[in-house]
């Protein structure tokens, strides 16, 4: 895997998991762009409120969150709009344990909350994102300006709003005795031996079968025996895990997290370096995802990174990792290509 270079599209619970895999294992993956997110929806139950509009996934082109209101916008134009009263009975029930607004172990955290339209969020958190942004405002990719003092604020306020609402969520599921592991603070010797001591049963056990499971798919990259397969919204084993094997538990973003990848709570926003409010130049289709397709038109036109690689779903509702985007003729197209191991 040497001769790939990859920047990893994700929310912040996928990014964790990018950010282990690269802890724990010889990862690719080199340029992590983080979303904001504050929650997400089930993939499953989404389709099933859809159905309730005689609606499908396949009649949907794009969908925003905003004023209260999920807005479907159509394949045949019209613009469908969901209470987000409603719509809340289909989140996904490990959103209530997380955290985490805005990726704090990416390079650079992109999304819309406190910018204005058109506008985007960018928060630079490493060295190698602060290099990638100055070098796509210099050639032109992007155009920025600061946010100012009532926008940072309002940020600042919802990430401290979504830590204190899900960590009265985590002390309630710890005092039923469901584990959420990832918010335990122990030292890297500690997880090890943990780690060392651990297997996909350990895994399912504490994850999976509480409903922390994230779906990322980093359990069934890692595994070196191709044992683990995602197979109805679920990992599961194939067959016996070599008793030498941790890899599964290692790098699932809801297991312990190393001392060096742990969030600081009292730090709403994380460790980051500069906050901007950023415009794409290149692509002005969308918001948000204008600035990530910009972000990685400039990371492939410069040979930054060889592919890009996002956690999607194909048919059956299975999650897997795909390498998704490369440049082709000064065009970004998509792929549907398998990273080999």
């Amino acid at each position: 895997m040497s001769e790939h270079k990859i920047a990893m599209v994700g929310t912040p619970c996928e990014i964790m998991a990018a950010s282990k895999l690269q802890h724990y294992t010889d990862s690719p993956i080199d340029v992590k762009l983080g979303l904001f997110c504050m929650e997400n929806f089930s993939y499953k139950y989404f389709g099933n409120l859809l159905k309730e509009y005689d609606l499908t996934m396949n009649d949907i082109e794009k969908f925003r969150i905003e004023k209260g209101f999920v807005f479907l916008f159509l394949k045949n134009k019209e613009t469908v709009k969901i209470p987000l009263s409603e719509a809340r009975r289909i989140l996904r029930k490990n959103c209530n344990i997380c955290v985490e607004l805005t990726s704090e172990t990416s390079d650079i955290s992109i999304g819309s909350i406190g910018s204005d339209d058109g506008w985007s969020t960018l928060i630079i958190r490493t060295e190698k994102g602060e290099e990638i942004v100055n070098g796509a405002i210099e050639q032109k990719f992007i155009e920025s300006k600061e946010l100012t003092g009532p926008q940072f604020e309002l940020l600042k306020r919802i990430a401290e709003s979504k830590i204190s609402k899900n960590l009265e969520m985590i002390e309630k599921r710890e005092f039923f005795a469901r584990p959420v592991l990832y918010q335990r603070e122990k030292s890297d010797d500690a997880i090890n031996k943990e780690i060392s001591e651990s297997n996909f049963q350990d895994l399912k056990s504490n994850v999976i079968d509480v409903g922390a499971c994230v779906l990322c798919g980093a359990c069934e990259y890692a595994c070196p025996d191709n044992l683990i397969t995602i197979d109805d919204t679920k990992p599961r084993m194939k067959g016996e895990c070599p008793q030498d094997c941790h890899a599964c538990c290692a790098v699932c973003p809801r297991t312990f997290i190393p001392e060096d990848l742990r969030n600081d709570n009292s730090k709403a926003l994380g460790e980051y370096i500069k906050v901007l409010s950023v415009k794409s130049i290149r692509h002005t289709q969308g918001q948000d995802g204008s600035i990530v397709t910009t972000l990685l038109d400039y990371l492939l036109t410069n040979k930054i990174i060889t592919e890009a690689l996002i956690v999607d779903k194909e048919d059956l509702l299975q999650y897997l990792l795909h390498t998704i985007i490369s440049l082709h003729h000064h065009y970004l197209v998509l792929h549907t290509l398998h990273l080999t191991r």
